[in-house]
């Protein structure tokens, strides 16, 4: 059927409700008929996500049941021991979260698959936990992270506490286009699932161990406890268990942003919830004013990232983007547990084809190695399950540019709360010693080479969008850039075609023979293609004036293609 088609079926079945069909025919905009109907919405390796709505390109009842329906087919054919070990869920401050998360677990139970559902919203990274925890064989976590507010998603993990690879996400999508309709798929009452033990409430008993492990994690504890941190959550679902592993850890000058503590699906405070931008620290940042902060901390909505800004000596705070605030960590964890003698055999950190290469310098000094993965965590951690195997490195950090960051491998995913944990502590240990955040960073610049970046997203939405999101990738995979100023191409990387170690992907990668390097990307959760750019020079300004040329240089090919 074309977009029409489907559209008019929808108003037009008897097993679709009235509120939905309501929304449907109130529709005037084509273009917004055909968006919602053109595709069904994808499900890949991250999951779903999408804009909430009626259609098949769209996040709701419907297409939330059609996913978890391919997933519980997917465990029914791992056997009774899978679907007796069963499945963990958690969810987000985001509209219609809960309501999505009642769904997926009504249709799991259909199935007689055990279901442990988290009792009020939680953080992405304890899913993972709860995953590993409880043994279960599979996981789902209802959010969209970071997205704006007409957005919610539905992530999918495994047995080892991390989002699922292509394998498993091909099974799950095999089995997704099994499905003749959406009337195909049972469902079971939520109150009789209870008492059937098929849905089990899970809570404080959890959450207990969760911060119970994550304090065994500190490197130091004679430290400034009283640096004085602004931290806001985002109105999303930090507020709680970072301001608790805070103040167990004994941080006593904690302030959060009263504007923003309180769940929010509307984010009315900040719009677009992502602490990447740094407008989302506005009320932060007033606040730290105001206080004296020494440092400005924010989560996501599903506090699985986390970003910061470190008061200047400006009277003002510079914000730190993922590759400083990484960088930063590297430098605290590795240096300092050198000095105490206690890394592990074979100690390795994992970071993304698309993070900076000042990690891996940091790591050079302290015999750690360092490992390259695609983008996302499900890549990252799956070094770590891979090493639970193998035994050949110890994971001891991962991040990614985009402010996501995980501290040895209790979690299998980024982890805002020990992330802020770390970060608290590497604040207090510096401000012991007399030094800022933005100290340290000069410090291992002076030490490493003046590393910058910078990341450029061109958002491109609905079809049209897409497709010239396609007619960029394609055009520059087959008409590289010979040079650049001064800089000549040296080497090229096409991830999705060349063999690499860290496998097959999207992403195009230049390699300039001054040091410098810029990669090419469609977002697979998100409506943008990424052009990320960095370069080495003597100087902070010499290595900022070579990105800003390759951007004017890049940008001016991509801008180009119709």
């Amino acid at each position: 059927m074309n977009y029409k088609e489907k559209y008019q079926s929808w108003i037009e079945d008897p097993f679709f409700d009235e509120e939905t069909k309501a929304e449907l025919k109130g529709l005037t905009d084509e273009d917004e008929i055909e968006d919602r109907f053109y595709q069904d919405l994808e499900f890949g390796t991250a999951g779903l996500r999408g804009k909430l709505g009626a259609g098949t390109n769209r996040m709701n009842i419907y297409t939330v049941s059609m996913a978890t329906e391919g997933l519980a087919r997917t465990i029914e054919n791992y056997g009774e021991e899978a679907k007796n070990k069963g499945v963990a869920i958690a969810y987000d401050v985001r509209q219609y979260s809960d309501k999505f998360a009642e769904i997926a677990s009504r249709v799991l139970a259909a199935k007689g698959i055990k279901v442990y559902l988290f009792d009020d919203i939680r953080p992405t990274p304890m899913l993972s936990y709860a995953v590993r925890r409880l043994g279960t064989k599979s996981g789902i976590v209802v959010t969209a992270s970071h997205n704006p507010q007409e957005y919610n998603g539905y992530k999918v993990y495994w047995e080892e506490g991390s989002q699922i690879l292509d394998d498993v996400a091909d099974e799950i999508l095999e089995e997704i286009d099994g499905i003749d309709h959406y009337r195909d798929i049972e469902m079971m009452d939520f109150q009789e699932a209870k008492e059937k033990g098929l849905i089990q409430i899970i809570g404080k008993e959890v959450d207990d161990e969760y911060f119970s492990e994550l304090l065994k994690m500190p490197i130091h504890d004679d430290i400034d406890k009283d640096v004085k941190i602004v931290f806001t959550p985002l109105n999303g679902t930090g507020n709680k268990p970072v301001r608790r592993i805070l103040d167990e850890r004994g941080f006593n000058n904690i302030i959060v942003v009263p504007e923003q503590a309180e769940p929010d699906y509307t984010f009315a405070t900040v719009g677009y919830p992502n602490p990447e931008d740094s407008k989302a620290f506005k009320y932060a940042r007033e606040l730290g004013l105001k206080e004296n902060a020494d440092v400005l901390l924010a989560t996501d909505p599903d506090c699985d990232r986390v970003a910061i800004a470190v008061k200047n000596d400006k009277h003002d705070y510079t914000y730190l983007n993922g590759n400083q605030i990484g960088a930063l960590l590297v430098y605290y964890i590795l240096s300092e547990r050198s000095k105490k003698g206690d890394l592990p055999e074979n100690p390795a950190i994992v970071k993304s084809i698309v993070t900076g290469d000042l990690g891996r310098a940091i790591a050079k000094k302290y015999d750690v190695a360092t490992f390259d993965t695609l983008t996302g965590f499900k890549n990252i951690c799956a070094k770590a399950n891979e090493w639970d195997e193998t035994g050949a490195f110890n994971f001891v950090f991962g991040y990614e540019e985009s402010i996501g960051y995980v501290y040895k491998d209790l979690v299998r995913d980024k982890d805002a709360v020990v992330s802020s944990m770390m970060i608290a502590e590497m604040a207090g240990f510096y401000k012991k010693e007399g030094r800022s955040l933005l100290d340290v960073l000069e410090d291992i610049y002076k030490e490493f080479g003046y590393y910058y970046e910078k990341l450029i997203s061109i958002v491109l939405e609905g079809v049209e969008g897409q497709e010239r999101i396609k007619r960029m990738m394609d055009d520059i995979r087959h008409h590289s850039i010979d040079s650049i100023g001064e800089m000549m191409l040296q080497k090229t990387v096409d991830f999705l075609r060349d063999e690499t170690d860290a496998g097959r992907s999207n992403v195009l990668k230049y390699y300039l023979n001054d040091g410098s390097w810029y990669a090419v990307r469609p977002s697979g959760t998100e409506p943008k293609i990424k052009l990320y750019i960095y370069s080495k020079g003597k100087s902070r300004e010499e290595a900022k004036d070579k990105v800003e040329l390759i951007e004017k240089v890049v940008r001016h090919r991509m801008d180009s293609v119709e």
